[in-house]
């Protein structure tokens, strides 16, 4: 039952992400990937503290704070600056299908670590899954923008930030607790990007955003920074790494139903015969029996 709710939250967080990369995509021409980044979790983090404080959560322990500081500079900062580095040159949808291998590197994480078992039958989901992923993208370049594989390469290159997020923050969200383990993460990354902003002149043309600009950016720091992110970290703690991973092979439905609204981005027959299998995939994946061997 822990299980089924986990994924089910870990859905509703790949939809809100899936939207996101359109968002990003829109602004990927008026922004560069650190003003991006400034914007989601500069806001996201200014939603996440005063609920923290109000609500009174468990703080990581003091042994804690650099390896919590250390995944939060990792994932919201060096992820995100190349997740919307890889979105300028590819189509939403495209990278959000690149970004849906996270199951398969999360697996492969989780198991070097020694953090999760795996099954025959969750590998099997897995693979149909990423499988549907490499075919979407390998019969859809014909129709792709010129160098788009080169944001696809970056993409799948910073998936590995986020598995190894999602496998080692677990402890530590035992340890304090999912908001707290959250917010201080976000924050240091936000701090982190501020800091870049600063030297790189990004945190200066803000000031010349537009008005839309503006309220794309705010929806990508509350819905795609603060909420999607508070269901994320809750859903880990209720499934397993892989499991919550697969859910991340939603975010190109989600990614592409919004970019064709917003930025004309073609829904391709490639694309949804993909999806087909990914969702497989998670059907797979989420409904076996198998146990799961969890860090301590």
């Amino acid at each position: 039952m822990g299980e089924g709710v986990g994924v089910a939250i870990a859905l509703v967080s790949s939809a809100l992400g899936g939207t996101a990369a359109a968002i990003t995509r829109y602004l990927a021409s008026g922004a560069d990937p650190i003003e991006m980044a400034i914007l989601r979790w500069g806001i996201g983090f200014l939603c996440l503290l005063p609920a923290a404080l109000a609500l009174k959560v468990k703080w990581p322990e003091r042994r804690d704070w650099a390896a919590v500081a250390a995944l939060g500079g990792c994932f919201f900062g060096l992820f995100f600056v190349l997740y919307n580095l890889a979105i300028g040159y590819t189509t939403a949808a495209r990278a959000s299908l690149a970004l849906a291998t996270l199951p398969l590197h999360t697996m492969v994480v989780a198991a070097l670590l020694g953090a999760e078992r795996l099954t025959a039958r969750k590998s099997i989901g897995v693979g149909v899954a990423v499988f549907g992923v490499v075919a979407a993208l390998a019969t859809g370049l014909g129709a792709a923008p010129p160098g788009a594989w080169r944001g696809e390469l970056i993409m799948t290159g910073a998936v590995f930030c986020m598995a190894f997020y999602n496998v080692l923050s677990r402890p530590f969200m035992r340890r304090s607790s999912a908001l707290g383990f959250l917010t201080v993460g976000m924050g240091v990354g936000a701090a982190a990007l501020i800091l870049a902003g600063a030297v790189s002149g990004s945190l200066v043309a803000l000031q010349s955003l537009s008005t839309p600009q503006w309220i794309a950016g705010a929806y990508l720091g509350i819905a795609g920074g603060a909420a999607a992110f508070i269901l994320w970290v809750l859903a880990l703690q209720r499934a397993s790494p892989t499991r919550v991973a697969n859910t991340m092979t939603v975010n190109p439905v989600a990614a592409a139903v919004l970019a064709a609204a917003l930025v004309g981005e073609p829904i391709t027959p490639n694309l949804i015969l993909g999806l087909v299998a990914v969702f497989a995939g998670i059907w797979i994946a989420t409904t076996g029996t198998g146990k799961v061997a969890s860090a301590a």
